[in-house]
C-alpha cells in the first residue's frame, strides 16, 4: 500500500493543480484573455485614478468573481461536450445556462465599474 501524503503536502498539491488550471484557462480560452485584459487596463485605470481602497476591493473582487465564473463555464462546456458530444438541446441548455451565469456577473461588473470610473472620468 502507498505510503499517504501529508495534509500539507496535500494542500500544496492542490494549490499546484489549481495554479497549473489558471494558467490552462489563461492559454487557451480566448474569453479568459479578454477578461485578463480588461483586468489589466483596470488595474492601470485604477492606479491613474487613484480609486480608494474600499473601490479597489470591488474591482478586485469583480474580476476575481468574473474571471472564476468564467472558468467554471469552461469547465462546465468541457463536461458536457466530453459526455454528448452531438448537438443535444438538454446539454444546450446547460451550456446557456452556465453562460448566463457569466452574462449576469460581467453586466454587474460593467455596472460597477461605471459607478467607480464614470465620476473621476467626467
Amino acid at each position: 500500500m502507498a505510503k499517504k501524503d501529508s495534509f500539507i503536502v496535500n494542500r500544496i498539491k492542490s494549490v499546484g493543480y489549481a495554479y497549473k488550471g489558471a494558467l490552462l484557462l489563461l492559454k487557451t480560452e480566448a474569453s479568459i484573455k479578454i477578461q485578463f485584459a480588461i483586468a489589466v487596463i483596470l488595474t492601470i485605470a485604477g492606479i491613474y485614478y487613484e480609486i480608494s481602497s474600499t473601490e479597489w476591493i470591488i474591482q478586485l473582487l469583480c474580476i476575481g468573481v468574473v474571471m472564476s465564473i468564467e472558468g467554471v463555464n469552461t469547465a462546465i462546456e468541457a463536461v458536457a461536450d466530453f459526455i454528448h458530444p452531438e448537438h443535444h438541446s438538454k446539454i444546450g441548455l446547460i451550456k446557456d445556462i452556465a453562460a448566463g451565469a457569466v452574462f449576469i456577473a460581467s453586466t454587474f461588473a460593467t455596472i460597477i465599474g461605471f459607478i467607480i470610473y464614470f465620476p473621476k472620468i467626467f
